[in-house]
């Protein structure tokens, strides 16, 4: 048997699938700017909050590359680079990587309990776990459907009011509508990413919401996500009016959505996720700055 290639800077770089990253960076943004329109702002706290969402992310990241390629459901994949499933990494080593980024997340997730509340301790180790399990041990929930309800609620509602919270140290009502559009872009970003693996997800028995749904299904849901997120700011803007500068972000979901309901597959649906992503990122920008004007 030949030995996996030994991956460069490169490799491990796409293997942390950058394009994902503004789902972690987003909710900090919308969070932050949520502690803005009460004059909370607290930098290092937002900082610290970013570098656990970063970790975390890049974390869920390896973990996935690490559980889907032993499983050999990566064997055939369309899209980003799997270090595993390519063999340019062994899985030891993609596993002690996904393993390092959670590490660090729960160490910054520390800091941030510390000088907050030391209940957020439990909510940091149900999102490790949660972390972990999407497609590791031995009954990974991402291969029952459930990866979109896991990503609105870590990378939409925890993600965005718990930014707040420590921020503020109470939870406010623009917070949670801010959490819901966020969500559901980032949910979003995981619809067409299995919408467009549906054919080999299939075959390999991971059964995910696309699975489920089916195609036609599918890109309606992606049509309804991007509906919510639109109408969770025009919700915050009934706390200010500034809040709507997070619609900067519909050019980038209208191109995205006529990309999905044209009927793209495959290849076809890359430039969804990276539109999807930059969407999230502009929207959630646009709201953090109009909540802090307000």
């Amino acid at each position: 048997m030949t030995a996996p290639a030994r991956a460069g800077l490169h490799e491990w770089i796409e293997g942390a699938r950058p394009r994902t990253l503004p789902a972690a960076v987003a909710p900090v943004l919308a969070g932050t700017g949520a502690a803005g329109l009460d004059d909370g702002i607290i930098w290092w706290k937002a900082l610290l909050a970013l570098g656990v969402s970063l970790s975390l992310q890049i974390g869920v990241n390896y973990a996935n590359d690490y559980s889907d390629g032993i499983r050999g459901t990566d064997d055939d994949r369309v899209g980003p680079l799997r270090l595993v499933g390519s063999g340019l990494a062994t899985p030891g080593a993609v596993k002690r990587m996904a393993f390092a980024f959670l590490g660090l997340g729960a160490v910054l997730g520390l800091v941030l309990a510390a000088t907050t509340t030391w209940w957020l301790l439990l909510v940091g180790a149900v999102a490790i776990g949660a972390a972990w399990t999407y497609t590791g041990g031995s009954s990974p929930y991402g291969y029952r459907a459930l990866g979109e309800v896991s990503v609105f609620v870590f990378f939409g509602l925890v993600a965005v009011v718990g930014t707040t919270y420590v921020q503020l140290e109470r939870i406010t009502w623009p917070s949670v509508v801010a959490a819901v559009g966020v969500g559901a872009l980032a949910c979003a970003i995981l619809v067409a990413n299995n919408l467009r693996d549906i054919p080999t997800d299939t075959v390999t028995g991971k059964r995910t919401l696309a699975v489920v749904l089916g195609d036609a299904r599918s890109r309606r849901f992606y049509v309804v996500l991007g509906v919510i997120a639109m109408a969770a700011i025009v919700g915050c803007a009934f706390a200010t009016p500034w809040a709507l500068l997070g619609l900067l972000g519909l050019p980038l979901v209208w191109r995205a959505t006529r990309t999905v309901t044209s009927g793209a597959s495959g290849t076809a649906l890359i430039p969804v996720l990276r539109d999807t992503g930059l969407a999230e990122l502009v929207l959630a920008a646009g709201l953090a700055l109009g909540l802090a004007l307000g």
